[in-house]
């Protein structure tokens, strides 16, 4: 371990409180405050004092800590300049020649950083016996890395990080990893994760939720929690065995090293007259945006079933550029490709967002690239085409679409089947094709839709013995 085996890392009333590196690799060490706390400010002095005593690895998601690769011997690896593999086999190398490493994160979106730490840490964690040297892993942000709840992130990736930060926390001592975790938030960090550490140093906290957490940890009562939230910027409560056997307020020393992405306190503003500052906003912005490269265009979405896209696979097979001199009929096109949609046995089942990327790739397939129709249309226009409109004569649809105006899109299709099969002299529609409307294979759904139907005075309903229905439309009936 070297000359020495603690560290100063700060004073309280004067006098110097140390931390026992030894023991700290043993027992691990928790640190906790709001943002503007100090929080980064005392792991960075944590990292300095013992940056020659034991190998370090940071987790830096904001970039907080590329610094230290100035002062000191650490190597910044940049996470988005490499793949998975990469990163798997850059972990076992960091253990095998006891590098210190800061793993840079903030060129990656926040699931991606996800990822790319829970990698890292495994691959820390799976070194071979023989590469099991003493290391400090210090987590930044770990609330990301360990989250109590769920949040946004795909469950699988929460299960990849959770795993890796429970590893560390609980089984990485054995391996020689000291998991230093750091958090702006205790509730929102996982409690297996924080129950881990032994060693406490808490900043400045202003939710009665993380200062019940933070006393609960540190052993106070919960009145004596608002020492807590009057502790100033720089000033943490320490415990554990390898700060102090009891509570000590320790305002953490000054540093050598800097976080060059941010500037602190307040500077004076520029003094450059007024309109010498809109020439500087202003002049020569259409040469600056001409020379960026234009964005890359937006990837083209596949029909998501696979039985949609069979459907457009006959259509798929014109020639999609056609000759300026006979221009795409739109409506007739649009109207072939509905048409189309609907004749497929399983497209009344599928989502509507599915069903309007089927009919854009037909479209475009047809020569049409521009969409005509936004998903609201064609909500209305599939049902048309469903209700089989498209097979009946032009008075006739305008007819059906002026009673079916204010009739909402879900149940469209079926209401249009049955006002056409009273047009076309049927009794009703049998429960096949209605049901087939209304996108679902059950009859007790078709009963509920006719007795919606029926309370809101749009069909008329009649039961004929022997089983039969005969339904009629009133507002056609008062058209006539």
């Amino acid at each position: 371990m070297g000359v020495k085996a603690e560290i100063v890392i700060g004073e309280e009333a004067g006098r110097p409180v140390q931390i026992d590196m030894e023991e700290l690799l043993a027992t691990r060490l928790l640190v906790q405050g709001n943002s503007g706390s100090g929080k980064s400010h005392l792991l960075r002095r944590l990292l300095e004092e013992s940056a020659g005593m034991v190998q370090q690895i940071v987790i830096d998601p904001e970039g907080d800590f590329v610094s230290l690769a100035d002062e000191f011997s650490h190597v910044v690896v940049d996470a988005a300049s490499y793949s998975q593999g990469e990163l798997e086999a850059l972990g076992a190398r960091v253990r095998e020649h006891r590098a210190s490493v800061v793993l840079a994160l903030e060129g990656l979106e926040v699931e991606q950083q996800i990822k790319a730490c829970a990698i890292f840490l495994n691959a820390l964690f799976d070194a071979p016996r023989e590469h099991w040297y003493p290391a400090l892993v210090v987590v930044d942000e770990a609330q990301m890395f360990a989250p109590a709840a769920a949040g946004e992130m795909a469950e699988d990736t929460r299960r990849l990080t959770l795993s890796a930060m429970t590893n560390l926390m609980c089984r990485g001592r054995k391996r020689g990893l000291a998991g230093i975790v750091a958090t702006q938030r205790l509730a929102k960090l996982a409690k297996n994760v924080a129950a881990e550490a032994s060693n406490f140093l808490m900043g400045r906290t202003f939710l009665d939720i993380d200062m019940v957490r933070a006393a609960d940890l540190l052993g106070m009562e919960r009145r004596q929690a608002e020492r807590i939230r009057d502790l100033q910027r720089g000033s943490f409560v320490g415990l554990g065995p390898a700060v102090s056997r009891r509570p000590v307020t320790v305002k953490i020393g000054p540093v050598r090293t800097g976080n060059k992405a941010a500037v602190s306190g307040l500077m004076p503003l520029p003094e450059a007259p007024k309109a010498d500052m809109a020439a500087l906003l202003t002049d020569s912005l259409i040469e600056e945006a001409a020379a960026k490269p234009p964005p890359p265009p937006p990837a083209r979405t596949a029909p998501p079933a696979k039985d949609l896209a069979e459907t457009m696979a006959d259509m798929s097979q014109t020639p999609a550029r056609r000759d300026t001199a006979e221009p795409v009929d739109r409506s007739e096109t649009v109207r072939e490709i509905m048409s189309a949609l609907a004749s497929d046995p399983k497209s009344p089942f599928q989502p509507a967002s599915a069903l309007y990327q089927a009919f854009l790739a037909g479209c475009r397939s047809k020569g049409i690239h521009i969409p005509p129709l936004d998903l609201i249309g064609f909500r209305r226009e599939f049902a048309c085409a469903l209700a089989g409109l498209d097979r009946v004569d032009e008075e006739r649809r305008t007819r059906l679409l002026s009673i079916a105006g204010d009739i909402p899109d879900d149940v469209l299709s079926p209401f249009l089947v049955i006002a056409r099969s009273v047009l076309e002299g049927r009794d009703a529609p049998d429960d096949e094709e209605l049901a087939r409307a209304y996108g679902t294979s059950s009859p007790g759904r078709v009963r509920r839709l006719l007795d919606h139907f029926e309370r809101e005075g749009l069909i008329a309903v009649r039961e004929i013995f022997g089983g039969a229905r005969k339904i009629t439309v009133p507002a056609l009936e008062a058209a006539d």
